[in-house]
């Protein structure tokens, strides 16, 4: 793993797929890797029974625990599973995690953009083996439909409202016949759907009438919305089990500061809820304010100390930091933040640990 930078979900969590797979007595569809009930387990974790005695699986979605449950058994029928909600909600997660503990990999994948095309979908050909012996099987480059179809494992579309209505459509026959039709190979063009395989598409609400999916499109997935986190302690350990992640990846050796966490937290659950603890109405600002964002800021912050800050962490490096981040996308969110950095003055500069709080807000303040 420490060769590389993001490893899949199967090979980050190897050691607990194992151990499930041993423990593993569970109902189970058609060439799935583990039973629903185990999926479950290795999503939102839970204590197992392997050869060495009790082990405890770790939780890796937190959010939802009905909504992950509906999603597995969407997946276990014949329907896809769409993922809509906020950018930064976990949805490309969720689905990395449902990919590894059904089929066995995740990297089964179609990024979608405004220049996807059919051929990165369904199937693309080595032209030089095309020329010299003509349309066969040897000269077909399989892509993730296909893949999927013939592995009987499972496909994610990321992004799909991000790819040309026409392009989406492609889906609709494959996903209501599970039949895939290559005209060019004659006889042999008929590719039938193995049991296990599934599509997983994510959409972003904040590309709504981008491209729009079709009715008919959309009548082909079963839709799980991903809502922000709601709790701050909960916010709180994310950043850190994330920071912590992200740092150890990066070999940065830097110790994780639980209240600055928790400034960011509060921060980024005040403003995109648009009210304070205290109950004071204030502005959101048009930025996502996003549990992802306030996990990026926060890594930001510690790298910088690590290389930059002589291993302590910055308030005015974390206000930067955030101002960028909210601001990245429209200048008018500037004045949005500096409202919220006063109200919040007000309120927490004299509360219980509001030294670091007036430290925090008053160098926020003082920024651009």
């Amino acid at each position: 793993m420490e060769q590389f930078i993001k490893p899949p979900v199967e090979v980050r969590y190897k050691e607990e797929l194992d151990m499930l797979r041993f423990a593993d007595n569970g109902r189970k569809p058609e060439n799935w890797v583990l039973s629903p009930k185990a999926v479950r387990t290795f999503i939102l974790g839970g204590e197992v029974m392997t050869k060495d005695g009790e082990e405890t699986i770790s939780r890796k979605f937190y959010g939802n625990d009905a909504l992950v449950e509906r999603a597995i058994i969407t997946l276990a029928g014949s329907r896809g599973l769409m993922l809509v909600g906020e950018p930064g909600t976990a949805k490309t997660m969720l689905s990395e995690l449902l990919c590894a503990a059904i089929s066995g990999v995740s990297t089964n994948t179609v990024q979608g953009t405004a220049g996807t095309t059919e051929d990165m979908i369904k199937y693309s050909w080595n032209y030089a083996l095309l020329l010299s012996k003509g349309p066969c099987r040897e000269a077909l480059v399989a892509a993730p439909l296909l893949i999927g179809m013939e592995k009987g494992i499972i496909a994610r579309f990321e992004e799909i409202t991000r790819t040309p209505a026409e392009i989406q459509d492609s889906l609709i026959s494959v996903m209501s016949d599970q039949i895939l039709n290559i005209p060019e190979l004659g006889d042999d063009g008929l590719v039938l759907s193995r049991p296990g395989f599934n599509i997983i598409g994510t959409a972003n609400t904040r590309d709504k009438g981008v491209n729009e999916m079709s009715g008919a499109l959309k009548r082909r997935f079963n839709f799980e919305t991903v809502e922000p986190v709601k709790d701050v302690r909960l916010e709180k350990e994310i950043i850190i089990r994330e920071a912590e992640d992200l740092a150890k990846a990066g070999h940065i050796d830097a110790s994780i500061d639980t209240d600055v966490a928790e400034l960011l937290a509060v921060t980024y659950h005040e403003l995109r809820e648009g009210r304070t603890e205290n109950g004071t109405v204030v502005q959101k600002p048009n930025a996502v304010m996003s549990t992802a964002e306030a996990v990026s800021v926060y890594y930001q912050t510690i790298s910088h100390a690590w290389y930059l800050g002589g291993d302590k962490v910055s308030l005015d490096v974390l206000a930067d930091n955030l101002l960028g981040a909210v601001c990245k996308e429209n200048k008018d969110d500037l004045n949005t933040l500096r409202g919220y950095f006063r109200t919040a003055l007000k309120e927490k500069g004299g509360s219980k640990g509001g030294n670091i709080w007036t430290q925090y807000l008053n160098k926020a303040l003082l920024l651009r």
